[in-house]
């Protein structure tokens, strides 16, 4: 993205990354020139992640030409490419990628004399006499240089962003804040924050202050460095000669910049500093580093790669190895068959191994263009010998090419495993930005190709423009169009041999669905792939994993982490089995009265935005076109006086004309949300007024609000009044406005009457306090109901409600909430967000980035790799957590499925009871008792309570008779589904000695 030509950041394509990177690091970005150095698959993972983030431009150089066995990784590459440049060829697909970045090729040499027009150069696959020589005039040019390699299931990565680089944000965490209850005078300076909350911060953080009282001099001093005392608690220094501290303030973390020296890659490849990628593999980095130096040597010396499984080559690596170890100033404590596996592995190509250090590679690009977050410093290897299969033997034999497009993937797994990746059978429940990665990869490996292979793929969404941004298989073209067809389209062009065995489906997975993904669609698949945004979505497929017996691969992102977890039968627990504590709801009192911070006011304006334009407007349609609508709202005893106050507004005395009457509309409501109803809070509890205990009343957390005093010359005070007016006129239907001069000459002839506060009335102060009911006085509400206007009278008329979208900034909503929120904010003296974090907030965005995306679906493939292998051994498989900003990377054995027993019997979650056909409860009954030594006391299905011990005589004896089917469909009162063919059934059951016992499930299979 050229900032030179582009004033403004395309938020409708950027909007999740904005949130991740921000605007200055977008900015950085945007003027930021790479050059991308070598174009197989690695190189092209790299270009396409940073053309999606929207650098300045994007360089290519590779005039070499396209090997067939390109073909294994390179997702831009066509069967009719071979024997064309790498970089011509791939310049054009690139290029469709983001309009902003343009895409050109290096010509000629790659020489020094052509570098200095970039910020960043990346080398990948590149001979290290080749690095060595533009790294050294890129370290003496201030040009940041990034190399990167792949061989098979190894990795390395370097970085050299010379001396002094400043890292501004080295976590990219949101600076923290919090309350002050007391700060001590003594040399120490002790700050205690409120009990209601940890302040979080860390050793070496540093901090300044606002609104302290008596300590005056603290408010906006310089970062003052923290060292932790405690949760609550922590030093900032001499605070003696400060004053006494009297009350309030809040600290405020500041990010400071962080300078760090890189050398240069001859002086690093002596002196190596290592980034550990798994601790479970502490020793591996030293190794690798002595490796993959070895590969280089004998490529050197031979022009070519030693070839795959050749013991002779490997024993030759071996020996350079330890000629390479013998002259370093640290050595590594080699192990034979680690360094046998790399030369044995050295051509080797994988998609997945591709997709995981590209995505992490493409976000050290970024942090060089921008300074945003830690770079790795300096070396990065990872491997996932793990990956390798353990079901078959792999020879010089099985490994050697076979002309396939395959072949750099046959070098690693050899030709039999490679077979039963073309044979597997996988469901992939989302096609957006993990579902997009997660089918390249599996286009690449040929997942699914094979006479018995089958990709199916499931999304019920179209593709709207700010995809586009991580969901590369989508072009602008595509927007509007179903995201599983055009996925299916796109891969279709990378590998031709996935056409017709890729099935799309566009119907959403559950309940209501399962007609379509039934009995027979699971029993053919081999495991099912989620790349979910929600998690009921997520539960729904883990549960029908678990009743199928698949396995399934699940991840998530979250800005720059991700997350990977893989489910296998009978060997882990399921995803469900363990969930994240539910988030922190704020309190009501707090939203209604009390907010002390910017999240707690963007809330309250949320929800007045729901209150205020959709619900009302909902429910005067309701009144106006339900003839019973009085009756079922009496009856379900909610806050009737309140809605039908709503309508009554709405559809009578409220009810505009003309567009000035919504001004006139939205000025009063400003006067009654930012004047009036703060009046009357201050009526209620006036600045001095006590608690019964003798203490301030309006003391931390409770901030004391100010009335706002409405001005049309005040930009915020006028925003509020055209988003408010302009929405109020979207419910009638009337057309609106945005020319300030009409609000300011409506707004001169407005009377605004005089607000005087009232006695009695009451405001909640305590969560738990209760409060009276509005809807106790029945002759009111009698009255009120007798006042609305007969629905006939009305015949046609419908109000519009409006619907919240975040994503058009056209259409106000986004606008009124941040007026609303910092009108309240300032109301309470809370420093105020700009409409992006408002966005960000009000909306629940997501933030994403492509990076994480890349390198997150890669660690799942190469979990895929193990369950094609049928691997049964838990500590073969890899949960993984990664952080790209920091970088970290945690590796950790999935948990064991967890063990109940009855009797002498063990059993899992994985475990159930099967019964065959269609029996009788009195069958069902006997058959737990005969077979089991069991004594069924209850039998349940769904919602439906088929049978209890307690039950009536006549009711049970009728019951036990009935075939299941049967009973089911008396009992649920309705029939069964043609696609049903079981039932799941839960049973309490006592054990021979009469005690309750958990027991498995229970599938009555009776079709």
């Amino acid at each position: 993205m050229d900032i030179e030509k582009e004033n403004t950041i395309d938020e409708s394509l950027y909007s999740r990354q904005l949130y991740v990177l921000g605007h200055e690091a977008m900015k950085k970005m945007g003027a930021s020139n790479i050059l991308i150095v070598g174009l197989k698959g690695l190189g092209i993972e790299i270009a396409k992640n940073v053309v999606l983030a929207g650098v300045k431009s994007v360089t290519l150089y590779d005039p070499a030409p396209v090997q067939h066995s390109d073909l294994s990784t390179q997702f831009f590459l066509r069967e009719g490419d071979v024997g064309q440049p790498r970089d011509v060829v791939s310049r054009p697909r690139l290029a469709e990628l983001n309009a902003y970045v343009p895409i050109r090729i290096l010509e000629g040499e790659l020489t020094t004399d052509k570098l200095s027009q970039f910020k960043v150069i990346v080398m990948t696959e590149s001979p290290l006499e080749k690095q060595l020589q533009i790294n050294e005039f890129a370290h003496a040019h201030g040009i940041y240089f990034i190399s990167a390699e792949i061989h098979g299931l190894f990795a390395s990565a370097f970085n050299d962003f010379g001396k002094g680089f400043s890292v501004t944000d080295v976590t990219g965490e949101e600076a923290l804040s919090g309350m002050i209850a007391e700060i001590s005078t003594d040399k120490e300076g002790i700050v205690t924050c409120l009990d209601e909350s940890r302040h979080g911060l860390e050793d070496g953080d540093h901090v300044t202050f606002v609104e302290v009282k008596g300590m005056d001099t603290l408010n906006g001093c310089a970062p003052c460095k923290i060292k932790v005392l405690g949760p609550y608690t922590f030093s900032i220094g001499d605070t003696s000669d400060l004053g006494t501290y009297v009350s309030g303030g809040l600290f405020q973390q500041v990010k400071m910049p962080k300078l760090i020296d890189f050398l240069s890659l001859k002086e690093s490849l002596q002196k190596p500093e290592y980034l550990i990628t798994d601790f479970g593999k502490f020793d591996r980095p030293g190794q690798l580093h002595v490796g993959f130096q070895a590969l280089h040597a004998y490529s050197a010396k031979h022009g070519r790669q030693p070839r795959p499984r050749n013991t002779e080559d490997a024993n030759e690596i071996f020996t350079i190895a330890k000629e390479i170890n013998e002259k370093a100033a640290e050595k590594a404590d080699l192990d034979e068959k680690i360094i046998h596996e790399i030369s044995f592995q050295a051509v080797g190509d994988l998609s997945p191994m591709v997709a995981a250090i590209g995505g992490t590679v493409a976000q050290e690009v970024l942090k060089a263009c921008t300074g945003k977050f830690h770079p790795i410093h300096q070396w990065m290897y990872f491997d996932s010998l793990e990956s390798l299969p353990t079901t078959v033997t792999l020879t010089e034999e099985s490994c050697k090419p076979i002309g396939s497009r395959h072949d750099n993937q046959i070098a690693v797994f050899g030709k039999e495993f490679q077979e039963r990746i073309e044979n597997f059978r996988e469901f992939l429940v989302g096609s957006g930005a993990i579902g997009c990665e997660m089918l390249k990869n599996w286009a690449m490996m040929g997942l699914g190709t094979g006479p018995n292979g089958k990709i199916h793929i499931t999304d019920m969404d179209t593709i709207e423009k700010s995809n586009l941004n991580r969901q590369f298989l989508f072009r602008p073209t595509d927007v509007g169009k179903l995201k599983s067809r055009c996925a299916t389209e796109a891969i279709g062009k990378m590998n031709p041999a996935t056409i017709g065995h890729v099935i799309s489906y566009e119907e959403r997975v559950g309940v209501e669905s399962e007609k379509i993904y039934d009995d027979e669609f699971f029993n053919n698949l081999d495991g099912v792939t989620n790349a979910l945004d929600n998690l009921e979505a997520r539960k729904y497929m883990d549960r029908r994993c678990v009743y199928f017996r698949k396995s399934l691969l699940e991840s998530g992102t979250l800005g720059t982490k991700g997350n990977v977890q893989v489910v296998v039968p009978f060997v882990t627990e399921s995803y469900s089995s363990s969930q994240d504590p539910p988030e922190t709801s704020i309190p009501l009192c707090t939203l209604k009265n009390f907010p002390n911070a910017i999240e707690h006011t963007i809330q309250w304006a949320r929800d007045a935005f729901e209150g205020i334009f959709k619900q009302p407007a909902e429910n005067a349609n309701l009144y106006l076109t339900q003839p019973n609508y009085i009756e079922s709202l009496l009856k379900d005893r909610g806050n009737t006086t309140e809605t039908l106050k709503g309508i009554h507004k709405y559809i009578v005395t409220e009810k505009p004309l003309t567009f000035e009457e919504c001004i006139t509309w939205a000025r009063l409501q400003f006067e009654e949300q930012f004047n009036n109803n703060i009046q009357q809070l201050l009526f209620n509890f006036p600045k001095d007024s006590v608690t019964s205990s003798g203490a301030l009343f309006w003391s931390p957390p409770k901030r004391p609000p100010t009335p706002l005093v409405f001005s049309a010359e005040d930009p915020m005070h006028l925003e509020y009044i055209i988003a408010a007016a302009n929405l109020h006129a979207f419910n009638y239907g009337l057309k609106g406005e945005t020319n300030p001069e009409l609000f300011k000459q409506v707004l001169a002839s407005i009377v605004v009457p005089e607000f005087s506060p009232k006695s009695g009335v009451k405001i909640q102060v305590n969560e738990n306090e209760t409060m009276p009911s509005e809807d106790s006085d029945q002759a009111e509400l009698q009255k009120l109901i007798n006042s609305l206007p007969v629905p006939s009278t009305l015949a046609g008329y419908r109000l519009h409600p409006v619907e919240f979208e975040k994503d058009d900034d056209t259409n106000f909503h986004i606008d009124f909430i941040t007026a609303t929120s910092n009108l309240r904010a300032t109301n309470y003296g809370i420093t105020p967000a700009d409409r992006h974090r408002t966005k960000f907030i009000a909306g629940r965005i997501i933030p994403a980035i492509a990076t994480t995306t890349a390198m997150v679906t890669g660690l799942v493939c190469l979990e895929l790799y193990k369950l094609i292998d049928e691997r049964k051994k838990i500590d073969d498989y890899k949960n993984g957590f990664i952080n790209l900003a920091l970088p970290f990377f945690g590796f950790s054995e999935p948990i064991a499925a967890p063990k109940f027993k009855y009797h002498e019997s063990e059993f899992t979650l994985w475990d159930r009871f099967d019964i065959e056909g269609n029996v009788t409860l009195r069958e069902f009954i006997k058959y737990f008792k005969d077979k089991h030594e069991l004594d069924i006391a209850m039998v349940s299905s769904g919602v439906s309570m088929l049978y209890t011990s307690f039950m009536p005589a006549k009711k049970k004896e009728e019951r036990l008779d009935m075939k299941f089917t049967t009973l089911v469909e008396t009992v649920s009162k309705k029939p069964i589904a043609a696609h049903v063919k079981a039932f799941t059934v839960e049973v309490m059951a006592y054990d021979r000695d009469g005690e309750d016992v958990e027991v498995p499930y229970v599938v009555v299979k009776f079709a």
